[in-house]
């Protein structure tokens, strides 16, 4: 995944994610749909956050939440927007908490 580029907050040094990211997944994710006799390539592309907080900002948008490693408080969608199933996320900063 790419990282998130807003420029004013900083966690750790690392830019916080926030809900107007739209942060690109890497290669690696092999979903297929079938479609006629064969399968298209829906690989995902994007992640559309849901936990989001309800008391903190930055720069008016909230900021993404996510307690642990693991699945993702998310969806994987493909280029055409079809969900592929939850994220996962590989590491979290344990330094600031929020609701």
């Amino acid at each position: 995944m790419t990282a998130p580029v807003q420029p004013r907050v900083l966690v750790s040094g690392q830019p916080v994610a926030i809900a107007t990211n739209i942060i690109n997944v890497g290669p690696g994710c092999p979903f297929q749909i079938p479609v006629g006799v064969g399968t298209k390539p829906q690989p995902c592309i994007t992640v559309k956050w849901v936990n989001l907080s309800s008391r903190v900002a930055v720069m008016g948008q909230p900021v993404l939440l996510q307690v642990s490693p693991g699945p993702g408080a998310g969806v994987c969608q493909s280029a055409e927007q079809i969900p592929q199933g939850p994220p996962v996320v590989s590491a979290v900063q344990p330094r600031v908490f929020a609701i």
